[in-house]
């Protein structure tokens, strides 16, 4: 069977879905991976991949663009003759959508988060809402990251109950994210691990950093991802080098290899105001036997027990985010570790990646 898994990035499909794309060519399936052109494509046709390269304006608002983003699914599904699209990915979700359906193809697609599309109330957001209504009609099968996601789209009777389900997340492979103790040191070590957009919390996390700094000085903030400066609320290069001149935070850049960051932190903050499906970075973590400090909003919440495996803190508010780092530096060693293996338990038991790779194929054999 021909199976298409599309995605905003190769990054992306690399980086969230490669064992499940070795999965899919394992069990005979021929894979085309479907998304921009970029350093990971070609990792993408080492898997076993049949790669196509397509023009996808992440975050613009041209009509146009779109529409040829649209044109340009429909071209290819019809060329190679598709049998079942996997989206990923907003625009990926809405266009590829539409384009497989008028192509007659089986499709599958995941909601992981929808920002601020539901929650906005001007033109541009009606209408990329419209745009989700229209097209996830017509999924054959959808799989949301939280619950909250899914009974929005059925109160709005987008979808049919029996064509969905709640993943945990993108999951999380456990052989690479393994528990990692930190090495011994005297600082306390704080990281957030996210795309560096406001909605991420980043305002808050360096306002509570920079309180934080005031009381303990044998505590460190550290800041790791990829900068989105096409975004209108991306952080900039020069906040992050004032942060730096002040000594509030040390920004690490982008890697892929984030175990190797994670490993010496004592804890993983993540702040997140945005509406999310349920974060890597988290997921990530607290695989690797890591405390947690996160909001308590739509996806986050879904990582922690309040001060089992970490604490939740009131969404846009420094306060409460400085209260949850405090009460966590005020903790005993010991509990902190136990914070931490249970975090490794929760995984373990709930988020397992092979959880969501067995799901994607059961409803792909059942369509």
């Amino acid at each position: 069977m021909k199976i298409a898994i599309t995605a905003n990035t190769s990054w992306y499909l690399y980086n969230f879905r490669k064992n499940t794309i070795l999965e899919l060519i394992k069990q005979n399936h021929e894979v085309y991976a479907i998304a921009p052109l970029d350093e990971y494509s070609s990792r993408l046709m080492k898997l076993g991949c049949k790669f196509s390269d397509i023009k996808i304006d992440r975050s613009g608002k041209n009509l146009y663009k779109d529409f040829k983003t649209f044109f340009d699914f429909y071209r290819i599904f019809r060329r190679e003759n598709i049998s079942i699209v996997l989206n990923f990915t907003p625009k990926n979700n809405i266009y590829s959508t539409l384009a497989a359906w008028l192509n007659r193809i089986k499709i599958v697609n995941n909601i992981a988060g929808l920002g601020v599309i539901f929650t906005k109330n001007n033109f541009f957001s009606k209408l990329v809402s419209l745009l989700y209504k229209i097209s996830q009609s017509k999924a054959d099968f959808i799989f949301f990251q939280n619950e909250e996601d899914r009974n929005l789209f059925l109160n709005l009777k987008i979808i049919d109950i029996n064509k969905s389900d709640r993943l945990p997340g993108s999951g999380v492979d456990l052989s690479r994210f393994q528990v990692s103790p930190k090495n011994k040191s005297t600082e306390l070590k704080f990281i957030l691990v996210a795309r560096l957009i406001a909605e991420k919390g980043i305002y808050h996390y360096i306002e509570a950093a920079k309180l934080i700094l005031e009381k303990y000085n044998y505590v460190e903030f550290y800041l790791l991802g990829p900068l989105d400066l096409n975004n209108p609320s991306g952080i900039s290069n020069a906040d992050i080098k004032e942060w730096e001149r002040i000594n509030v935070v040390k920004y690490l850049g982008f890697s892929d290899c984030v175990e190797h960051d994670i490993k010496d932190m004592d804890c993983v903050v993540l702040p997140s105001y945005y509406r999310e499906g349920v974060p890597k970075s988290l997921l990530e973590a607290a695989a690797m036997g890591k405390p947690i400090i996160t909001t308590d909003n739509i996806g986050c919440r879904e990582v922690v027990d309040d001060t089992i495996n970490g604490f939740l803190c009131e969404m846009r508010s420094t306060k409460s985010l400085f209260d949850c780092i405090e009460k966590f530096i005020e903790l005993p060693d010991d509990k902190r570790a136990e914070m931490g293996m249970q975090s490794r338990v929760k995984i373990m038991n709930s988020f397992d990646e092979k959880i969501i790779i067995e799901k994607y194929i059961d409803v792909i054999n059942k369509i």
